[in-house]
């Protein structure tokens, strides 16, 4: 085995266009900003690590830029000089210095395992536990725009075989006439699709018990926070009187979460993010509880670029409770590959790379092109 000390802790800021502008209930994006951390061991081994929030600190309060800040500030002296192996450790002391910052964390972490899983020459789920699948359906998610340009994209999707289902942004106008959009869509594409809805925590207590049942009514299949995500007794009530699923994203950080959230009875279905909860192992953790409760998972999405999408990928390939498919879209929509080798889209699924890590190889001249000067 090569030696395991990490010498050297760098991190790279990137702009990756877009095919076209993604809006969320509250910001729009035309580019991802996305950071790099490479993990470089003494003896020649490199791991990397994702750090990304979809549109923003808007979601989760962290940027690309504040990472990149904390974690050659804070974090790099704490993993600089130990081995890669030493993960549990490395964590915990991370964690003594920096309190919260999930995203930068997870960054760190993945790098960790990839950086692990090389020296080992295994993929990361063999560190994961292994496989319970080899692929992952992936839904397409659809933003705020008019019902004929939502329609016209995924009527595209439907034609070219690749997606079976979709997740409509929601949150971002007036209530009424969201819903009006919405179910003006999914009429259209009812027997033909799935149709879920996000409405990224934009409504109170009382929107939502007045507008959601007209939701479920037009065949809409699933509706993904409803609510801010502290509010989880609201989420609670929402959940015990709709007659179909909600998933719960904003609400679900943490396996204390999870435990809270299955305690309370306040969700039918777990978005699973390794961005979001800090990195693989926390995930783990929140997948095995909702297992342990019965409740079904889903591999969510903060549009990481191929690197994110891989960890996350590996991460829902490993969890036996991941049986609601995934939203992991993230480089389908950007307009350039920064790997060597694609990652393999086929038939509505994403299929697990071959090969040691994560699997992938990045692309030094894509990374150059769009690297922050």
């Amino acid at each position: 085995m090569s030696d395991l000390r990490i010498d050297r802790v760098e991190t790279v800021l990137l702009d990756v266009p877009l095919r076209r502008a993604h809006r969320f209930a509250r910001t729009e994006m035309d580019a991802q900003p996305v950071l790099l951390v490479f993990l470089r061991t003494a003896g020649g081994i490199t791991g990397v690590g994702e750090g990304v929030v979809p549109g923003g600190p808007w979601w989760g309060g962290e940027s690309v830029e504040t990472m990149q800040l904390v974690i050659e500030r804070h974090m790099a002296p704490i993993v600089t000089g130990r081995n890669v192996d030493d993960m549990a450790g490395i964590l915990g002391d991370i964690t003594d210095v920096v309190a919260g910052n999930l995203f930068a964390k997870a960054a760190v972490e993945v790098a960790l395992h990839d950086a692990q899983a090389r020296c080992l020459d295994v993929p990361v789920h063999t560190l994961l536990g292994g496989t319970v699948r080899e692929s992952v359906p992936v839904t397409w998610a659809l933003g705020t725009e008019p019902a004929p340009v939502v329609l016209e994209e995924a009527l595209g999707k439907l034609d070219a075989g690749t997606h079976h289902s979709f997740k409509l942004k929601m949150g971002a106008q007036d209530p009424a006439a969201d819903v009006k959009r919405v179910t003006a869509i999914a009429e259209k594409l009812a027997g033909t699709a799935g149709v879920r809805v996000d409405i990224n925590g934009r409504w109170d207590r009382l929107t939502s018990l007045t507008h959601l049942p007209a939701l479920a009514e037009a065949g809409v299949e699933l509706v993904e926070q409803p609510v801010p995500g502290d509010q989880i007794e609201t989420l609670a009530e929402i959940n015990q009187t709709l007659p179909i699923p909600v998933m719960a994203d904003e609400s679900l950080r943490s396996p204390r979460d999870a435990l809270r959230l299955s305690r309370l009875g306040a969700t039918d279905v777990y978005s699973l993010k390794s961005t979001k909860s800090g990195g693989l192992r926390p995930t783990q953790n929140i997948a095995a509880i909702a297992a342990a409760a019965d409740i079904p998972c889903h591999a969510g999405t903060s549009i990481e670029s191929p690197v994110g999408t891989a960890a996350s990928l590996h991460a829902a390939c490993a969890a036996p409770a991941v049986t609601w498919g995934s939203e992991l879209f993230g480089p389908l929509l950007m307009q350039e590959e920064i790997l060597t080798t694609p990652l393999h889209y086929e038939n509505g699924e994403l299929h697990l790379p071959d090969g040691p890590g994560l699997g992938i190889d990045l692309d030094p001249d894509a990374l150059r092109a769009f690297a922050r000067s």
